[in-house]
């Protein structure tokens, strides 16, 4: 297997982890709020029609068996962000989540793929602001983060203090990391400074926690507005930008992929600095997470293999995971009721 354990200082393996990373040989630094320039976010062009094609055939033409298969969906559940984002969550429900983070695999699995020293958990647990201190309690002691959907998730519209000291609550209950959502609104308008001066706010709300900026790509309407908002989510230090809530009509899409793990490229190059990509919304099978983390190895490269550079929003993803480990190993496919989430 390709997946190797991460351990922390005390001793209890996680996902998270800071890598020295390299593109084209340049060492990268991780990224840093940085002065908005808007010239890199007008001169952005996209070929719509190119990127549906080179999406279309990505994949086509590629396709992983056997233990090849089984090592690329150990790789994607440590780089899940297991989420219970619903109307209907309960502190109940999250700590089973949480359990669930820290053993993603039955354990007739583990030893039977012999992976029982990887001692495998998801990249973090994902949840509502009131549910972090819940589950930061059922998560103690694995180094499992705690991610909290802040700033007046999913819509972003709420008013700015409002959303800044949300964020600041998410972190003082000890959430680790901390997905905001733009007002999209700002993309519409072409008001980039306005959407700047936003995450930059968010940034610093955060304080040590890692930032991810979810750009709300099903309501962005063009390629091109993906793109330059990514630009200047980036550029106002995001630590990762991330494509969806989950709650738009159009979440998580290849082609929108495509677009910004080539702007993440493009940033690097030009300021020496890694960001990292989270596809959410939509991604329900496990063909999905090798379609994704192979466009990560083909267009960043192995480093964003790492669940410090690349996570999957996602929960019902899982399930599938495990069903295709166990078909793997006994060459049948186990009914869906048999691998609980939550």
């Amino acid at each position: 297997m390709v997946l190797q354990p991460v351990t922390s200082p005390n001793g209890a393996s996680h996902s998270v982890q800071s890598i020295p990373v390299a593109l084209n040989g340049r060492v990268l630094e991780t990224n840093r709020r940085m002065p908005l320039n808007l010239d890199w976010a007008d001169q952005v062009r996209v070929n719509t029609s190119a990127v549906e094609r080179r999406a279309a055939t990505h994949c086509a033409r590629r396709t992983v068996k056997k233990d090849t298969q089984a090592a690329w969906l150990l790789r994607a559940i440590a780089c899940m962000d297991l989420t219970t984002l619903s109307g209907d969550d309960s502190a109940d429900r999250v700590r089973r989540l949480c359990a669930k983070a820290r053993n993603p695999l039955q354990r007739h699995l583990v030893e039977s793929l012999g992976i029982e020293e990887l001692r495998l958990t998801v990249g973090a647990v994902c949840v509502y602001h009131a549910f972090v201190e819940t589950a930061v309690r059922a998560l103690e002691g694995s180094g499992i983060p705690v991610a909290a959907v802040s700033a007046g998730f999913p819509a972003g519209l709420s008013p700015l203090a409002e959303r800044v000291d949300e964020i600041h609550r998410s972190v003082e209950s000890g959430a680790r990391e901390i997905d905001i959502v733009i007002a999209r609104a700002h993309v519409f308008n072409g008001e980039w400074q306005a959407l700047y001066d936003e995450i930059a706010a968010f940034k610093e709300a955060a304080g040590p926690a890692r930032l991810k900026a979810i750009l709300g790509t099903g309501d962005l309407m063009t390629l091109r507005n993906v793109a330059r908002a990514s630009w200047v989510a980036m550029m106002a230090g995001a630590d990762f930008i991330k494509t969806s809530t989950g709650k738009e009509m159009v979440n998580a899409t290849l082609p929108v992929s495509l677009v910004m793990v080539r702007c993440i490229r493009d940033y690097a190059e030009r300021t020496g600095c890694a960001v990292g990509f989270k596809p959410a919304g939509g991604i329900r099978t496990a063909r999905q997470a090798t379609d994704w983390l192979a466009l990560m190895k083909d267009e960043l490269g192995r480093p964003w293999l790492e669940p410090s550079l690349f996570r999957f929003g996602a929960s019902g993803m899982l399930g599938d995971i495990e069903r295709q480990l166990e078909h793997h190993l006994t060459g049948r496919y186990s009914a869906t009721y048999r691998h609980p989430i939550a």
